[in-house]
């Protein structure tokens, strides 16, 4: 599967599920993860079909459970937009009442701050050991 270049350009592929793509956007501003569903040519959850909608709502919710308990979250954003990146991949943003943004969306609100490559790994690490085993193989990027 190809990511869109904006995808590849702003994240860090940090696992795969069985439907989706697990990356981690490349903004520690907020803890945010976007699952692609790795299928060809498809912009909507409409456009999958009927078992695939279904994994796609079982890894979004598992992977919402995980990052609201690892970052101890006050909300989870959850959104599949495709303004400017057609390719079908759903957002899920880690929400503290404090973050730099709340209570408005994230979008445009502050310039990103870049992970460390010790980041980046601390949260695969971790996303890792709270996802059930066997349902996510990692890659180093």
């Amino acid at each position: 599967m190809i990511l869109h270049p904006q995808l590849e350009k702003d994240c860090f592929i940090i696992g795969q599920l069985p439907l989706c793509a697990v990356l981690l956007l490349n903004d520690s501003n907020y803890p945010w993860f976007i699952l692609v569903p790795q299928r060809e040519d498809i912009t909507e959850i409409h456009q999958l079909s009927e078992a695939d909608q279904q994994q796609l709502m079982r890894e979004s919710s598992m992977l919402a459970s995980c990052i609201e308990k690892e970052f101890n979250a006050d909300k989870i954003n959850i959104a599949a937009l495709g303004n400017m990146v057609p390719q079908l991949h759903v957002h899920h943003i880690v929400r503290y009442k404090t973050d730099p943004a709340w209570p408005a969306p994230v979008w445009g609100k502050h310039c990103s701050v870049k992970y460390s490559n010790i980041e980046v790994n601390a949260i695969r690490s971790a996303i890792q050991h709270l996802l059930p085993s066997g349902g996510l193989t990692f890659e180093h990027q």
